[in-house]
């Protein structure tokens, strides 16, 4: 019998991940106040009822994209968490911490940057996705600050640097805007991205960059 019940509990664990790719390419390729959940569930193979079964409905079902993209997985563990980050408070020096960070972002951002700027197209004219994220200030900011609070604190930052400082200057150059400009826009690998976020972070943080 629990044999039985743990090959259910993978086969729809499966559905579900099924279901969240579809949504995640027509949402992005469509925009999510033009795609039905009937074209979701043909991409995923179900039915649309397995939809509402699993999902209640289009809100919940993009809450739940958005929260599997910036994981990377359907573990319900926050991003400080997550042992990406954990590398990044527990590197021994400035230069270590960057780049563990800026490695971490880039797998992040190739999830996620795209569904961002497609939730943002929703909420401009959707109150209703509006209601889903009901921050004051970007949740990723504060992710941001921790990284930065420690790393300004490790051997090899720039001497002086201010928190906030560091924050804003991390928070901007590793936007999920700015990664789209280079990597869709300008076609460039992600790998290179990173090279470049990193070395323009480290100019900008590290003590004697320019030596």
């Amino acid at each position: 019998m629990r044999e039985g019940k743990g090959k259910q509990g993978n086969k729809s664990r499966e559905t579900r991940r099924r279901i969240i790719e579809a949504a995640g390419e027509l949402f992005v390729e469509q925009g999510y106040g033009a795609t039905r959940l009937q074209e979701i569930a043909d991409r995923a193979g179900v039915a649309v009822q397995t939809i509402y079964f699993a999902f209640r409905n289009k809100p919940s079902l993009l809450k739940e994209l958005v929260d599997v993209a910036i994981a990377g997985d359907d573990e319900p563990v926050p991003t400080m968490d997550r042992p990406w980050f954990r590398g990044v408070m527990a590197a021994d020096t400035a230069e270590a911490a960057l780049a563990a960070l800026t490695a971490g972002t880039r797998e992040t951002l190739e999830r996620v940057a795209a569904i961002n700027e497609m939730v943002h197209a929703a909420a401009a004219t959707d109150p209703e996705i509006r209601e889903l994220w009901p921050y004051r200030t970007d949740p990723r900011y504060a992710v941001i600050a921790t990284a930065a609070r420690s790393m300004t604190a490790k051997p090899g930052a720039r001497p002086a640097l201010q928190v906030e400082e560091a924050s804003d200057i991390i928070y901007g150059v590793l936007s999920p805007e700015l990664f789209l400009i280079l990597t869709r826009d300008r076609a460039w690998p992600p790998v290179k991205w990173e090279r470049w976020a990193y070395n323009t972070l480290r100019a900008q943080l590290l003590a004697d960059s320019g030596s």
